[in-house]
């Protein structure tokens, strides 16, 4: 078999390797590319990527929940775990599609939703700048200043931490018109979106990912607009 059928070969088997959470299976494939001399970096944006993207369409047509997801994850971050090394080895310049502050707002303790948001993002090649939970509404404010990142993401799964969200938003928008702010959780959904002011909504960490690509390819083509 040449390099390429090998490693698009390779790839698929990564991918399914991935929705079955075979964690073994991924390890034992990631070996094999690096073993053979095939390019780690194809392996991940073509096989532990669409795995991941694979795990979240079921998740978000419930055929997965969030147990199966985050095995999912654990698999595709064994993968990573052993390709990252050879990629940054290789010194390889990646095109990111875009960079993405997240985090629970104040007053919120859980992250599980948050985490596989990040997870989500992370699979598809975005930087990825994580605040954790319960997130000062400032460090919002100053992580996207710092990083100057794209998107920020807002979680909550309280209707009460839900209550800070429209303050964030304001606060990011006095000091940086640009910014494009996506929210999501239990007690989130469109209209109450909306009503806060932000940008984006995702429904899931299944649709996190293409809505935030939405917002990006929105701001940039604003901004070539601009004079």
């Amino acid at each position: 078999m040449v390099p390429a059928e090998r490693a698009r070969s390779l790839a698929r088997e990564l991918a399914d390797a991935v929705v079955a959470f075979d964690d073994g299976k991924v390890v034992e494939l990631c070996r094999i590319v690096l073993d053979e001399g095939l390019d780690p970096y194809a392996a991940v944006v073509e096989g532990l990527s669409p795995g991941m993207a694979e795990a979240g369409r079921l998740y978000e047509q419930k055929e997965y929940f969030v147990p199966e997801l985050l095995s999912c994850s654990d698999a595709l971050y064994a993968g990573l775990e052993l390709l990252k090394p050879a990629i940054l080895a290789s010194a390889r310049e990646t095109v990111r599609k875009g960079t993405i502050v997240i985090g629970s707002v104040e007053g919120d303790i859980h992250d599980i939703g948050k985490n596989l948001v990040k997870m989500m993002f992370e699979s598809a090649d975005w930087t990825v700048h994580d605040l954790g939970r319960d997130v000062k509404l400032d460090r919002f404010v100053a992580e996207q200043e710092r990083t100057n990142a794209d998107i920020v993401a807002l979680s909550a799964l309280m209707t009460t931490s839900m209550l800070a969200m429209p303050r964030v938003i304001k606060m990011l928008r006095d000091r940086n018109r640009h910014v494009r702010v996506m929210v999501g959780g239990a007690p989130i959904n469109p209209d109450v979106a909306r009503k806060f002011g932000a940008d984006g909504y995702a429904a899931s960490a299944g649709t996190a990912v293409d809505e935030a690509s939405r917002l990006v390819e929105e701001l940039r083509k604003n901004q070539a607009a601009s004079p």
